[in-house]
């Protein structure tokens, strides 16, 4: 079968739309946007900082830049897996890219739970108001006691009592629960006692983040940041009484809402980990050349010369493992597809990461600093290694299918 990793012109001159605005409009505004942090409440948005990423989605939004994510849709551009790969590697290139033009994580994933799983009532009350950029979600598996790389651990506690469910127990790295315009989880949730087979005891609850007994116990450091005002909040639950039909598909069936949640969520986060790295080459080499030492451009030094094309050449092999991934989406067989997501989950971190830290190091101590974006870029990438399943995860699900070629056993 032919693989085509390109784009139909009509989608490119759309990503020239986009390409224009983050580097015109978008990338200027990211100082005085950050620098509104901590002025204030840390959880609340100061009044420029709403005017600033609110004047930027509105101008995305009227430009019809928006909701991109939404692949094969009649509802946005109908582009392709690998056509959204492209735009959200620029859109990976800002802190506020994603955000801009309504592509940001966790809200795309639980805006396609939502269409696909959803009742006319969530739809309503939750979907439309997501598809607008009027409000943020989050999406709340993790706990704090148990191993949550492997789900079938997950127990936070979902009883059925008369016309509700009542939950109790604790989430962690809820992403985006800290933001004042988050309004409504999703929630992995365990519902079915032992005797079920273990993929079986699972579920997922729509949970309007206002309902009773919901304690924000505190935000969660990567690194020392809090990602204020959006950050990843550490919640209690406690007799937390969510209404029954609040309950996605019926009990049981939360694993099959989580694969057809985070295949796509995957890869988008490898596309735009794929765009902070040729961000931070292009640092990388304004550096070497601006900058002098021992008489010459510091490109002219040491092995930065290799150093360079080193981070070139990762870059570009990551993206074509990412188009790859992202056409084997698009073929429509999601076990198939399985392997190929996990791979890219693996390398696209890790050679962001490398490329990131080779860019710190050409700055010297200015890009540990707050005076360079490489400092939070860095973080951010280094928990991609985690989120949405650690590399000895992925790894192990490459593993397998490479075994099962030689073997009739299962492995």
């Amino acid at each position: 079968m032919e693989m085509n990793l390109g784009m139909r012109p009509e989608n490119r001159a759309l990503l020239d739309q986009v390409v224009a605005m983050i580097r015109d409009e978008v990338v200027p505004m990211e100082a005085a946007y950050h620098a509104e942090i901590g002025k204030e409440d840390r959880w609340q948005y100061t009044a420029r900082q709403a005017e600033i990423l609110e004047g930027l989605k509105a101008r995305a939004k009227a430009a019809g830049l928006w909701n991109f994510w939404l692949t094969d849709s009649d509802k946005g551009f109908g582009l392709s897996t690998v056509e959204y790969a492209y735009f959200a590697e620029e859109m990976g290139k800002t802190p506020l890219g994603a955000e801009v033009f309504n592509c940001s994580a966790p809200d795309t994933g639980n805006m396609e739970v939502f269409e696909r799983y959803g009742t006319p009532e969530m739809k309503t009350k939750w979907l439309s108001r997501l598809l607008e950029g009027e409000i943020r979600s989050a999406y709340l598996m993790t706990e704090p006691d148990v191993a949550s790389s492997d789900a079938t651990n997950v127990r936070l506690s979902c009883l059925r009592d008369g016309d509700a469910y009542v939950l109790n127990g604790e989430k962690w790295w809820a992403s985006g629960a800290g933001d004042p315009r988050c309004k409504v989880y999703i929630v992995m949730v365990k519902t079915g006692g032992e005797g079920l087979p273990k993929h079986n005891r699972q579920s997922m609850i729509v949970v309007d983040a206002a309902t009773p007994g919901i304690e924000v116990l505190r935000p969660m450091e990567v690194y020392g940041r809090d990602d204020a005002p959006h950050g990843h909040m550490h919640i209690r639950f406690t007799d937390v009484r969510v209404p029954a039909e609040n309950l996605l598909l019926g009990e049981g069936r939360g694993f099959e809402i989580a694969q057809g949640r985070l295949g796509p969520g995957r890869i988008h986060h490898c596309m735009r980990a794929i765009g902070q790295a040729e961000a931070a080459l292009a640092l990388m080499c304004k550096r070497a050349l601006a900058r002098e030492a021992f008489g010459k451009p510091l490109a002219q030094l040491g092995a930065n010369f290799d150093i360079i094309a080193e981070a070139r050449m990762e870059i570009e092999q990551a993206r074509l493992l990412c188009l790859k991934a992202a056409w084997m989406m698009d073929q429509g067989d999601a076990r198939a597809a399985a392997p190929w997501i996990s791979k890219i989950k693996v390398v696209a971190p890790l050679m962001a990461l490398k490329v990131i830290d080779e860019a710190v190091q050409m700055h010297g101590a200015q890009g540990i600093s707050q005076d360079t974006p490489l400092a939070q870029a860095w973080t951010h990438v280094r928990t991609l290694r985690l989120a949405d399943g650690p590399d000895a995860v992925h790894r192990r699900q490459v593993a397998r299918a490479e075994l099962r070629k030689h073997t009739q056993q299962k492995v």
